[in-house]
């Protein structure tokens, strides 16, 4: 069955459903469109945020009380599953070392798209021309005067341009590097994401398992040439 399909209700028979936790938020993000509930900043009044508790500090204070989450809460008029909920909330608890709020919006966003950081496969890079220039012969690359020469020719000495082309790297290999340091850690948080989950033991019709997206799969690309 697709992630994309409804977890059974309230009354209905209490069947775990196995998902890997990427497919576990793409289906609390994108299906069940569970909300990001961030914490407030520190000298954020109660006033000034609603109850001034999110709904990671609920589920907190419930797991200690020993209690389960009873249901979901209406957001703009539609149900959201309580493991949706749960969900969101342990993402909200994104850790500063693994890129705290930054990264939980992150996983929020390409869990809504159905998307994986894009680690640029494939890519290599290539020695171009910085710029070209085209012409009834066709496209060339631009040059520039670097210097000047006097040359003897014909007898007569004559001064000449000395015309060099500026090439550059496209994409720069720190383009590259940086995808890939983006998507190592945007897995490192999903790992985390994952052991809170089957740590927490709070998912009620949900069970995430211990599957992955491949680590660094840039290097079993290279491998496999």
């Amino acid at each position: 069955m697709s992630v994309h399909g409804r977890i059974g209700r309230a009354g209905s028979a209490r069947v775990k459903r196995a998902l890997g936790v990427q497919a576990a938020l793409e289906w609390a993000f994108r299906v069940e469109k569970a909300q990001l509930e961030l914490p407030p900043p520190p000298d954020t009044t109660e006033e000034g945020f609603g109850f001034g508790f999110g709904l990671e500090y609920v589920l907190m204070q419930r797991a200690a009380l020993g209690c389960k989450v009873d249901g979901g809460q209406h957001k703009m008029g539609s149900y959201t599953h309580a493991d949706a909920e749960v969900i969101a909330a342990t993402v909200a608890g994104m850790p500063d070392s693994l890129g705290g709020i930054r990264m939980a919006i992150q996983l929020t966003e390409l869990a809504r798209a159905g998307l994986t950081p894009d680690w640029m496969p494939g890519v290599v890079p290539r020695c171009v021309p910085v710029e070209t220039k085209q012409n009834q012969h066709g496209k060339r690359a631009a040059t520039i005067v670097v210097g000047i020469e006097r040359v003897l020719t014909r007898g007569k000495w004559r001064t000449i341009d000395v015309l060099a082309c500026p090439v550059t790297w496209r994409p720069h290999p720190e383009q590259i590097t940086s995808a890939r340091r983006g998507y190592d850690d945007w897995w490192l948080a999903l790992d985390w994401v994952r052991d809170g989950l089957i740590a927490g033991r709070m998912l009620r019709e949900v069970e995430v398992t211990a599957a992955m997206p491949k680590l660094r799969p840039w290097l079993t690309a290279r491998a496999s040439r």
